[in-house]
């Protein structure tokens, strides 16, 4: 049996800027492959360089030197045309502000990105819809942003970039704007989404967050510093704990 094509895989992956400044490297020849079915974080400091490999491997920025391949597409061959599609057909993009249409309900949220892709309306709703369900706000559907909460925005935004059947979801500290009880539902969809065969990668500088992922990429000073795998965190049991009663305090003998 042939072995799945890597979802993501870099090869001396490179981003340097030209500056006022002077030249700085954000990104320094890193070399790594996402396999389908992978539940990823990235991690490291500000200016470590994580954000600038989202920004490549989702195609919102080119490389400078190196090769960067989605599902097999050399990317740093395509032209801007090429790279819209790669990012409409193939990726989910999820970022800590939701970035919805405040004055559309969530339904026409979700269905933004096959608007785009050219897909007819009644195909839209009907699939906008399942993608809500498929985030628990199925009920939901017809509210406007201003009339949710920041987890069920988080959500929508959740369900707008799964809508695609995308290979990848890539979130971009998809927990900072919430509060940690509403962060743990959040966690607990992507593993679910990932379990369901979702290829997740969280770029995050939380460790919290990166506990409920079964694989930690590091980066410092633009370049890979460790990839390792771990027992990922339950989300849901974590936040089952949190609804658990105290116990009682224990309470001394009163003398008759």
């Amino acid at each position: 049996m042939e072995a799945a094509i890597p979802v993501i895989e870099t090869r001396d992956l490179s981003r340097v800027y030209d500056l006022d400044s002077g030249r700085v490297t954000a990104l320094d020849r890193v070399s790594l492959a996402i396999e389908p079915g992978e539940l990823v974080a990235v991690m490291g400091p500000s200016g470590s360089g994580k954000s600038t490999f989202m920004n490549l491997i989702g195609c919102l920025d080119r490389p400078t030197g190196g090769h960067c391949r989605i599902d097999g597409v050399a990317v740093e061959t395509l032209d801007g045309d090429g790279l819209a599609a790669i990012r409409n057909r193939k990726l989910g993009f999820v970022f800590q502000q939701f970035n919805l249409l405040p004055r559309v309900d969530a339904c026409d949220n979700v269905a933004l990105p096959m608007v785009y892709a050219g897909i007819d309306g009644r195909t839209r709703r009907m699939r906008a819809l399942a993608a809500l369900a498929r985030v628990g706000l199925a009920e939901r559907a017809h509210h406007r942003p201003v009339q949710l909460s920041g987890g069920q925005q988080q959500r929508v935004a959740i369900a707008r970039a799964l809508v695609n059947a995308p290979r990848l979801l890539l979130a971009d500290e998809p927990t900072g704007a919430l509060d940690s009880r509403t962060a743990l539902e959040i966690l607990g969809l992507f593993q679910e989404l990932n379990r369901d065969g979702v290829t997740v990668v969280l770029v995050t500088h939380d460790a919290e967050v990166a506990r409920h992922a079964r694989r930690v990429i590091r980066f410092r000073d633009g370049r890979l510093l460790s990839d390792t795998r771990q027992e990922a965190a339950d989300a849901r049991a974590a936040l089952a704990a949190l609804d658990k009663p105290a116990p009682a305090p224990a309470t001394a003998g009163v003398a008759a």
